[in-house]
């Protein structure tokens, strides 16, 4: 279970760094950075949801 969670926030870590943006720091000021982290965190969420509504679906019309 443990790795499991863990796995995940690796996973959210690994997908806010194709942000270049955020992998590369471009922001000076700390809440600067802050609010393009969260704003690419709610873009990955809310892509991660679409793609779920779409797998589920079509999983439920097969």
């Amino acid at each position: 279970m443990l790795y499991r969670r863990r796995n995940a926030i690796e996973r959210m870590f690994c997908r806010l760094k194709d942000y270049r943006s955020i992998a590369t720091r471009y922001e000076k000021l700390a809440t600067n950075f802050a609010s393009s982290v969260y704003f690419a965190a709610a873009i990955s969420f809310w892509l991660w949801v679409r793609i779920l509504a779409i797998l589920l679906t079509s999983s439920q019309r097969a």
